[in-house]
C-alpha cells in the first residue's frame, strides 16, 4: 500500500551541500525501542553527511529537574520527563559514537532544536541555509524543529526513512503536512544521489 504522504510530495529537491546542516534530533537512551528501526538509516544519513563534509548536530532533549525545568512538558507528560545525568538522557552509544566534537551537541528542554539553544547562533555562524531533519519523534520534535526552521528562513529537507514515532499513523501525519507547506521530504537513497554525486 502506497504511503499515504506521497500525493502531496509535490516539490522535489536536493540539499545543497555547500550550506546544509544535518540535524539528528533526540536519539537517545530513552527513544531506544523507538528508534531502533531507524537506526541504520540514521547512521546512513549521518555517513554520507560526514563523507559531504556538511556539519552535523546532535541534540539531547534534557530537563535540569522536575521541579524547576518541566515547562508545559511536564503538565502534558505528567512527569514523565528525561532528566539530565540519567542513563535516559544520554545519546543511544551508536549515534554518540558519531560525535567528534562537545560543540555538535545541543541540549533542550522542549519540542524545538532552536528555542533557548545555541543551535540558531551556530548555524548562522557556518553560513547554513538549509537543514536536513531525523530522529525522534517525527511528530514532536523532529517537526516542531523542522517547521521552526521554515519560518526562521531556512530550507528544510525532512527524512521519511531515518524519523520515527510511537506508529505509522502519526509518523504519515506528519510527513503528509510538511510535504504540504514546510519541507522537502528525502530518504537516504536521494541523499546519497544528491549529495555524493562525484
Amino acid at each position: 500500500m502506497a504511503s499515504s504522504w506521497r500525493k502531496y510530495e509535490t516539490r522535489k529537491r536536493d540539499p545543497n551541500p555547500q550550506n546544509v546542516a544535518l540535524l539528528v534530533i533526540d536519539l537517545q537512551n530513552h527513544f531506544s525501542s523507538m528508534a531502533k528501526p531507524i537506526l541504520h538509516n540514521a547512521l546512513t544519513t549521518i555517513d554520507i553527511c560526514r563523507r559531504a563534509s556538511i556539519p552535523v548536530f546532535f541534540t539531547r532533549h534534557v530537563h535540569k529537574s522536575l521541579a524547576t525545568d518541566t515547562t508545559m512538558l511536564g503538565e502534558w507528560w505528567d512527569g514523565d520527563l528525561i532528566i539530565d545525568g540519567t542513563p535516559d538522557s544520554e545519546l543511544i552509544s551508536e549515534i554518540n559514537r558519531q560525535v567528534t566534537k562537545p560543540d555538535e551537541v545541543v541540549e533542550k528542554n522542549t519540542y524545538s532544536a532552536f528555542h533557548n539553544t545555541c543551535l540558531q547562533e551556530n548555524l548562522v555562524e557556518l553560513g547554513v541555509e538549509e537543514v536536513i531533519v531525523i530522529g525522534v519523534m517525527t511528530n514532536l520534535c523532529c517537526e516542531t524543529t523542522a517547521r521552526e526552521a521554515f519560518v526562521r528562513g531556512y530550507r528544510v529537507f525532512f527524512s521519511t526513512d531515518a524519523t520515527a514515532t510511537v506508529n505509522e499513523e502519526l509518523h504519515d501525519a506528519t510527513l503528509m503536512n510538511l510535504a504540504y507547506g514546510f519541507a522537502y521530504l528525502v530518504d537516504c537513497d536521494r541523499l546519497r544521489r544528491g549529495l555524493l554525486r562525484n
